[in-house]
């Protein structure tokens, strides 16, 4: 096992910027994190996620280039922006650890009421998550891990955001915002990412 500490790079929601880690930024700092964090455009769900994801792309290329490793968190609809990324864009071959906060992997009721093609995506049984689920499997060759909380509102039902592989860890947050500044979330926010890498992850 390698206990080796990467860069991380923190992917938002929908509806918001860089600036809802204005909480957690500081929080891993002080753990001897270097943090890095996006703003993805536009926020309101109307641009596909695949398309959103090639933002990610290029913001890994001109932060990390196309070797280092790093960390990866996305938050909300910023965890499955990450997660077509990690597995549709190459991101599996420079990520060690990857960590979707309160993200409707399975589909979220809410995105019913938004039109946009994102939020279409985000629906329950869409063809894009059915596409990125049906090789899920592959996040098992990285340190993956899914956060969520029972009392989400705003991931219908809240047990959407578990994953058939990797960690999942429930916190018991009462609010979906909250995850990003709730103790317990950041807690275990922290402690995913200090998990060591995988042997055979070493040398990406």
């Amino acid at each position: 096992m390698n206990q080796q500490r990467n860069p991380v790079l923190l992917v938002h929601g929908i509806w918001d910027t860089g600036k809802v880690f204005r909480k957690m930024i500081p929080f891993l700092k002080e753990r001897g994190l270097e943090v890095y964090d996006l703003d993805l455009a536009p926020n309101d769900g109307s641009k596909g996620l695949d398309d959103l994801a090639q933002q990610v792309a290029r913001k890994v290329e001109a932060a990390f280039g196309k070797e280092q490793a790093f960390d990866l968190v996305g938050f909300s609809m910023g965890g499955i922006v990450s997660r077509y990324y990690v597995q549709r864009l190459g991101g599996i071959n420079q990520v060690q650890r990857f960590i979707t906060l309160s993200s409707p992997s399975h589909g979220t009721q809410i995105a019913y009421f938004n039109q946009g093609l994102g939020c279409v995506q985000m629906r329950p049984s869409s063809n894009f998550l059915k596409d990125l689920n049906s090789d899920a499997q592959m996040l098992s060759q990285i340190n993956f891990t899914s956060i969520w909380t029972p009392f989400d509102m705003m991931i219908v039902p809240a047990s959407s955001s578990r994953m058939p592989v990797g960690d999942n860890f429930t916190v018991p947050v009462l609010v979906h915002a909250w995850m990003l500044t709730d103790e317990k979330s950041l807690n275990a926010i922290a402690t995913a990412l200090s998990a060591p890498i995988k042997c055979d992850r070493q040398s990406v």
